[in-house]
């Protein structure tokens, strides 16, 4: 259980009799190198590919659901769009700029202790000074959707953010087909 993240490139593959054949997408099904019966790739008509899994990033899920969700948190598939994926890069590369990290205390777990949840301690990373962070990139609290904290872990994720948006910014730039759709389940 958990706040899972996903953004997939969706390309359309409908086969169209107008298309020349250079234009056409050949999509095969195969399992143990054989076609999966059952399934006709006529009629195919879109792949996805997974481009970045995220796991309990609320702070990621946070701004998606403000910045592209509208702030329906309702785990539908939603295009992002190459000017909302250019934002997200210069938050995350603010954020980065202005996220020192020092010694402290970090939350390794929680246990149920006598009914009570107890964050468990030990030393870490930490962001010294989390304003921009909190400003930019709050953390979200949900049922299972992970830290809470501004320490390593949640700076780890704002750079492996950082550099899937710079990965699908390139791709646009090189006319690499699909739209970029994000998704989430908890």
């Amino acid at each position: 259980m958990g706040l899972d993240m996903y953004a997939h490139r969706r390309v359309y593959v409908k086969q169209c009799e107008h298309e020349k054949p250079e234009e056409r997408y050949t999509v095969r099904v195969e399992r143990g190198g054989k076609p999966v019966a059952g399934i006709q790739s006529e009629r195919i008509s879109s792949v996805d590919e997974e481009v970045m899994y995220w796991r309990k990033a609320n702070h990621i899920h946070g701004w998606f659901v403000d910045n592209v969700l509208e702030g329906d948190d309702d785990c539908r598939d939603t295009e992002v769009s190459r000017e909302q994926i250019r934002e997200l890069l210069r938050v995350c590369r603010t954020v980065i700029a202005n996220s020192r990290l020092v010694r402290g205390m970090v939350v390794k777990c929680e246990k149920l202790e006598d009914g009570v949840w107890v964050k468990h301690r030990s030393p870490g990373n930490v962001i010294e000074n989390s304003t921009v962070a909190h400003k930019l990139l709050p953390v979200r609290k949900g049922f299972f959707f992970g830290r809470e904290e501004y320490d390593e872990h949640y700076l780890y994720e704002v750079e492996r953010t950082r550099d899937w948006a710079f990965r699908m910014l390139a791709d646009f730039d090189n006319w690499v087909p699909g739209d970029i759709i994000y998704s989430s389940s908890s």
